[in-house]
Parts: C-alpha cells; structure tokens; sequence
C-alpha cells in the first residue's frame, strides 16, 4: 500500500469518528453562541481603548462571556499575557505566599514552568527563592496518575495543588474532565483550603465542559492556543474563583490596579471572533490528530494516544527514534505549512526549554500551535509532539510528505 492509498485507507476508517467530532463541536458551539447572547456581545463591543485601558466595554464584557462558557465566576483575558506560560505563572504568583507549599499531582510540569518553580534555578525570581516550597507525585511506571499516592500527599501545609490537563512533553495519557473532577474531589477531602490550579493549555473544548465546572478552583491557558480560534493575535487567560482570578491580575498588573487595567488595541475584535470560531477549530485539529495516530500506528509507531482513544486535548506524540526522523518529520511538516514553507528547522536551544528544541511551525500568528505545528526535544526516545490544524485535510496533505520523510519504523 503506497502513502496515498493509506492515508484514503485511514480517512474512510476515521469516518465515524469524524462525525462524533462534528456532534461535539456543535454542543460547543451552543455553549459559546448562548453565552454571547447572555451578554448581548454587539458591535460596541469591538472597540477597544488605549494607555491605562480604563472602561474597556469590550475587555469587560469578554471577561464575562469567557467566565460562562468556562463555567467560572469570573475571568479575565488579556493580550497583555505573553503565553500560557505567563498567565500560569501569574496565577501561582498570585495564590502563593513565603512559606505556603505547592504539589505537582501528574508529575514533573511541562519544561516553561519548571525556572517558574525554580527547578533549574537562574536566579530570576522563582516561586523558591520567595519561600515557597514544591513537591510533586511522580508518575506510576506506566505512566499514570498515582491515585493511591495522592491520598497521602496532600497535607495541612499544601496551599497549592497544580494539575497539568495536558501531558507536554511527557508520554503519559492526558487528564480528562472526568479525572479532573476527581482530583479536586480528593484533594479537598483531604484539605478543603487547597487550591486547585489547572494548566488548561491544549484542553479548551475538547470536552463539553471546563475545569471549573468541575470544582477547580482556577485555570489558565493562552490565547493563541484553543481559545483563540487561531485568529487571535496574542494574550492568554485565567479563570475561576473571582478573588483567585483577581489576585493572579494584579499580577500581571499591579496590586490596586489588578483586572481594570490592559488597553486592548482595537484587538477586541479578534478575541471575540477567534472564541467564537475555537469549537470548530479543535474539532479539525482532533480529527487530524486521530489521522496522525492511524497512519503512523499503521507503519509501526508508537503512538499516544492511540489511532482510536478518546481525545483529552489536542497533542499527538509520535516516536520517532532517532533525532534524524524527528527533524526530517518536522521538516515535512514545515514544508507543508501557508507561512515560512521555505524555511528549514533546525535544532536549537528556547527560553525555559532545558533541551534543544526543533519545530517546525509555519503559522500566521507565531506560536499558534493550533494551526498545525511540531516540535520536540531533542532527547530520547525522540518524540515529536503534533498540534493543531485548522482543517483535517492541511493534516492530510502535510502527513503525505511527514511518511515519505520518515517511512515505516
């Protein structure tokens, strides 16, 4: 069977699957079409303002349209937060004290996070050099969450308990609503004044709710992933608890000022556009990663999740073996993307990324994984890590020439 006749081959099969993404893209959808007419989001709404960004009409009303589809009490989204990155970092900032404790529940965090921490201190303000202290609950040896290890590591000093949705840059499964939900149970048994942070990044609408629905006590992500729609041109999120959500803003700002400053530049707009247009753009981008898993398990790949599981968030790992195939992977995918087509990754090192790094990622907002990027580290067992794509069939067209790259294992 030549590379065409198995990528036909793997659409006919995912057909099913297809249509189960379609019915769940427009359950999203509705969330996010009833929310906008709560709020009665109308063309006033697009202006934005400049300098302190006092009375911003639009910034405040997406706060709330964006605190209902994710099932909080409150929100803010702004353009001012760098990554998701930065709005997690703000949220940490925000909740934690000297002396208070955070828990890591699903294992090491994803590699940005870890100077956040102060895991590879840099001297640069980390969450330990102010006095707070971090322990996390390794994984068990398949690669799942330890459940029985967690009734015993939540304690009277644990402030802070963060549970990362999305597996990063790790081979375990990601975490579904459903396993959310019991963590945020368990850990407030166990200390009912622990705070539940959720990194929601590759997460948003993969499901029919969010974290805070299900007890969590705040979440962030950015803007450019998910929630944007991949037209939206910068920012991330946090939202939750009203004083949690607050206290992360005055982070990002400045005690006193907290969530009624960020001029939003006329990007109103776009913001709103982009979470309207996200249901539809996590359904193409599932659709293309379970495309993904089915032609590389055919070939004999590692693949996770596996061709035919339930989707968590929207990153399919493939091993690759040897950092030859994940660079000539990369490349193809690079090839084949609208912007930068012409350009040829090359490993190198990023900030907060202990490895180096290749990716390739030809997008129209830079660093818009959800438009079709990948990217990994260049480490054993040598994995890239695919995200994103606006329409199943760019996936499609990009997998043509990833085979042809990399061949059968």
């Amino acid at each position: 069977m030549n590379n065409i006749e198995l990528l036909q081959a793997a659409e006919k099969a995912l057909l099913p699957i297809f249509c189960e993404i379609d019915a769940s893209v427009k359950q999203n959808l509705r969330r996010v079409l009833e929310a906008f007419r709560q709020h009665k989001v109308g063309v006033r709404h697009f202006a934005g303002v400049t300098g302190y960004g006092h009375d911003d009409l639009g910034r405040e009303t997406l706060d709330k349209v964006f605190a209902e589809i994710m099932g909080a009490e409150a929100a803010a989204v702004r353009v001012q937060f760098v990554s998701g990155t930065h709005a997690i970092a703000c949220a940490l900032f925000g909740c934690l004290r000297p002396g208070d404790e955070m828990l890591a529940v699903a294992g090491r965090p994803y590699d940005t996070l870890e100077e956040v921490i102060g895991l590879r201190e840099e001297g640069q303000g980390s969450l330990r050099e102010f006095g707070v202290s971090y322990r996390e609950l390794a994984l068990t040896e398949t690669g799942t969450l330890d459940w029985q290890g967690l009734e015993s590591a939540v304690t009277d000093r644990t402030r802070l308990a963060f549970i990362q949705r999305s597996c990063g840059y790790s081979w375990r499964s990601s975490l579904s609503i459903a396993d959310i939900e019991r963590i945020v149970k368990l850990v407030k048994q166990l200390n009912p004044n622990t705070i539940c942070l959720v990194d929601n990044c590759y997460g948003e609408f993969i499901e029919d709710r969010e974290p805070p629905a299900v007890g969590a006590d705040l979440v962030a992500g950015s803007s450019i992933k998910n929630p944007g729609g991949t037209i939206a041109p910068a920012g991330g999120y946090v939202a939750g608890r009203e004083p949690l959500v607050e206290a992360a803003a005055c982070r990002l700002t400045a005690p006193g000022i907290g969530s009624c400053g960020g001029a939003t530049f006329d990007l109103n707009r776009l913001l709103f556009q982009g979470l309207f247009l996200a249901p539809q753009m996590v359904g193409e981008a599932m659709k293309g990663n379970y495309l993904m898993a089915y032609v590389f398990d055919k070939l004999g790949y590692r693949v996770n999740p596996l061709p035919l599981s339930q989707r968590r968030d929207l990153i399919q790992a493939i091993e690759l073996g040897s950092p030859e195939k994940l660079i000539a992977f990369c490349r193809a995918i690079q090839q084949y993307s609208p912007v930068d087509s012409y350009l040829d990754p090359v490993p190198g090192a990023m900030p907060g990324y202990e490895s180096e790094l290749v990716m390739a990622g030809g997008t129209f907002i830079d660093g818009s994984t959800s438009e079709l990027s990948a990217d990994g580290p260049l480490r054993e067992p040598y994995v890239a890590f695919c995200q994103g794509g606006t329409h199943w069939t760019h996936v499609a067209i990009a997998l043509e020439a990833a085979i042809e790259a990399v061949g059968s294992c």
